[in-house]
């Protein structure tokens, strides 16, 4: 049998195990965040794997993904509009305007009063863009702050906000692309980390974008809610036909058909960026990942290429931001950080094998799978270990607390194992090289 068959079988495997051995609850739960971070891996994937992009800002594409999921479904406030909307878009006209007289000014003046008059216009134009934007900003958020503070959304059905996530994830890329993907890799990565961290404190402090860190809690559902299918006569009797609790089976019914959804997600992106991968498009951004120098010789525009697939890549992280918010039914910029949205999926990444979509959809499987049960495994460890010891023991609390931080361990260990003695990962790059 095919050993990539195999691997994915073994997958499943664990992921039943912990049906059967925990709750078929909780190894669903972990079934929709693995399938969200193999989307996740596929998104850095095309821009490390194919590219050799060195993107350490994923976090901010992800909550990108996030909030875009509040502005398309959350129903927009009239009381927050008719107080401040009108001040902000001013605000946005007057911005747009000022950088069309930062261009002109710029073209137009010349000699040694050309940087002088540039930097006058947009002094002038910040100043007036902020005489329009915080009184507008101020009167939103002073709008029923405990509950709303915001202009809300478009009310859309939320489904539609994964490929919005993604959109808006492209375009801020687009953005960082201009600016940093002339740099060099080392560069690259700290200019996108800080440039994640900007998006970060934006989507915490402006109270009238999201709510900041006030978070926007119940976003709607592409899938029933439970107490609406316990009280449905059709689900009370396909539940009382298999012989389940309408209850308990209502959270496994919804959980499946999160998974259903976010499974057509992930097939849909395989099957495109496999077919990506395969073209003459990704037989050429392979060439330039080698040979960077070559590929120029050649008239191949690097940094025109490097801008299409980062653009590709951060739009997949996006849309894999927006289906984990709308899963977790929340939105809460403070819960990014780059232990989680950055590290852990470059881990994925990694394991899986860099350059191979199926690798990094392993990867992203494996690797989720493992975060979530170090902590149980840890934990019975800990208690198995100490078992004979007294309970009043200092060293059995030490062990036992310290149990919860094992899967940093873990994690550590896994990658330097995999660097050291499989650097291709476990589905490698057919015919690539390590790097």
């Amino acid at each position: 049998m095919n050993r990539n068959v195999l691997l994915f079988a073994g997958m499943f495997a664990l992921i039943a195990l912990v049906g059967f051995v925990q709750s078929w609850s909780v190894a669903l739960s972990i079934l929709n965040f693995c399938l969200i971070s193999a989307v996740m891996a596929l998104g850095v994937n095309i821009q490390w794997g194919y590219a050799g992009l060195f993107n350490v800002g994923i976090m901010g594409f992800a909550a990108l993904g996030g909030v875009a999921v509040v502005l398309v479904s959350k129903p927009p406030v009239p009381e927050a509009w008719a107080a401040g909307g009108a001040g902000l878009m001013l605000s946005l006209v007057l911005l747009l305007g000022t950088i069309a007289a930062a261009i002109f000014t710029h073209r137009k003046v010349r000699g040694r009063w050309r940087k002088a008059a540039t930097v006058l216009v947009v002094i002038i134009g910040y100043f007036a863009v902020r005489a329009a934007f915080d009184p507008a900003t101020d009167a939103i958020e002073a709008i029923d702050p405990a509950k709303t503070g915001y202009l809300g959304g478009l009310g859309l059905p939320i489904i539609l906000a994964w490929p919005v996530g993604g959109l808006l994830a492209a375009g801020v890329a687009w953005i960082i692309g201009k600016i940093a993907l002339g740099l060099r890799s080392d560069y690259l990565a700290i200019a996108t980390l800080g440039i994640a961290e900007i998006i970060l404190a934006v989507l915490k402090n402006e109270d009238w974008l999201a709510r900041g860190v006030k978070n926007v809690a119940g976003l709607d559902r592409p899938v029933p809610r439970e107490i609406d299918l316990q009280q449905a006569a059709w689900f009370q009797d396909l539940a009382t036909t298999i012989g389940a609790d309408p209850v308990s089976f209502s959270s496994i019914f919804v959980k499946l058909s999160y998974a259903g959804l976010f499974t057509i997600v992930l097939l849909v992106i395989l099957w495109l960026s496999e077919k990506a991968l395969h073209s003459p498009w990704g037989r050429m951004m392979r060439a330039i990942r080698d040979n960077r120098d070559a590929a120029e010789a050649m008239g191949k525009d690097v940094t025109r290429r490097h801008l299409q697939v980062f653009i590709l890549g951060s739009a997949v992280v996006g849309i894999a931001g927006a289906m984990m918010t709308t899963m977790d039914g929340q939105f809460t910029p403070g819960t990014y950080n780059p232990l989680r949205y950055t590290f852990l999926i470059w881990v994925m990444v990694i394991v899986g094998g860099s350059g191979n979509n199926w690798g990094a959809v392993l990867g992203g499987f494996l690797i989720w799978f493992i975060w979530v049960e170090a902590e149980p495994v840890a934990n019975w460890l800990m208690n198995l270990l100490t078992a004979g010891m007294y309970d009043e023991s200092a060293l059995k609390e030490h062990l036992v607390k310290a149990a919860p931080h094992m899967r940093l361990i873990v994690m550590g260990v896994i990658l330097l194992l995999m660097l050291r003695f499989n650097p291709r990962g476990l589905i490698p790059e057919k015919g690539g090289n390590p790097r």
